[in-house]
């Protein structure tokens, strides 16, 4: 497939995704399950898992899956950016068939590759089929399909939380009930010079190699979640931070729920909780101890 020189058409934006699905049908997953008794109690079974993605690559994952009788609601999370990915939650694991991976690159998913940190944001940016970030957004993909295909999840409530991997995720695979994004690594980020870091990735790969700015944008936007919002079809919830936020027009796009941020733990843990809740059939659970205040 050729890129345009120009940002992409809707037949080229559509045909590089294509190409991704099409090299994800030709890759049997080969999941590898292994229980870890650390990681179980009498309420769930915690479990890594192995799966095969583009390139071919092995990623990895953390799976959890509740005790009694099932099918579950489940909850996909998308990596977030740095070397290492947390086991989910406990109040997560103990309503929800959870799903946390590691993508390519990450600690536990990094050989034969090693992401830099910093770095990734901007690996092979300047051709946009080579790309980090393409088979970043693969090994998501594949972690979807996993884990829907789990006889003990109920496929009608699926959740995906979240940055903008979780958009692009819910996007291509329009299985989720419920979407809750929190930030966006890959959204205009060509256009942000004074960012902070790690988005301030693009602007010191560009003062490096300043006649790539073109190839930039346009590799950038395959990626902008504002692009692909349209085709989510999950409910959507989208953390606000102020009004300038650059979350807002990716929520316009959505016709998500805005939440703003009081960057008060107990406060903002506790409304996302109750929102996929809800949408889940689940009682919420607060992640702090009210006797502690």
């Amino acid at each position: 497939m050729t890129i345009s020189a120009t940002e992409a058409t809707d037949t080229e934006f559509a045909g590089y995704w294509d190409a991704v699905d099409a090299e994800l049908a030709g890759l049997p997953a080969r999941p590898v399950l292994e229980r870890v008794p650390r990681r179980c109690t009498a309420d769930f079974t915690g479990y890594e898992v192995r799966l095969t993605s583009i390139g071919p690559y092995r990623i990895f994952g953390y799976l959890s899956v509740p005790a009694g009788e099932g099918p579950f609601p489940a909850l996909l999370t998308t990596p977030r950016y740095g070397s290492v990915n947390n086991p989910p939650h406990y109040n997560d694991r103990l309503r929800y068939v959870t799903l946390t991976i590691a993508h390519r690159g990450q600690r536990t998913a990094d050989s034969p590759h090693a992401a830099a940190y910093p770095g990734l944001l901007t690996d092979g940016i300047a051709d946009a089929a080579g790309y980090v970030y393409r088979g970043i957004v693969a090994d998501c993909l594949r972690a979807a399909e996993y884990l829907t295909g789990l006889p003990e999840v109920d496929g009608s409530r699926v959740a995906v939380a979240g940055d903008d991997l979780a958009v692009l995720t819910a996007a291509r695979r329009p299985v989720f009930a419920a979407l809750q994004l929190t930030g966006a690594l890959l959204h205009r980020g060509g256009d942000q010079a004074d960012a902070d870091y790690p988005t301030a990735e693009f602007a010191d790969h560009l003062r490096a190699h300043p006649d790539d700015a073109g190839a930039v944008r346009r590799t950038l936007a395959y990626f902008d979640a504002e692009r692909h919002a349209p085709a989510v079809t999950a409910a959507a919830r989208v953390e606000i931070s102020g009004a300038a936020s650059p979350l807002s027009r990716i929520a316009e796009q959505l016709g998500a729920e805005r939440y703003a941020l009081t960057h008060h733990g107990q406060a903002d843990n506790d409304a996302a909780d109750a929102w996929l809740a809800h949408r889940l059939g689940v009682p919420a659970l607060s992640r702090f101890s009210r006797a502690a205040g």
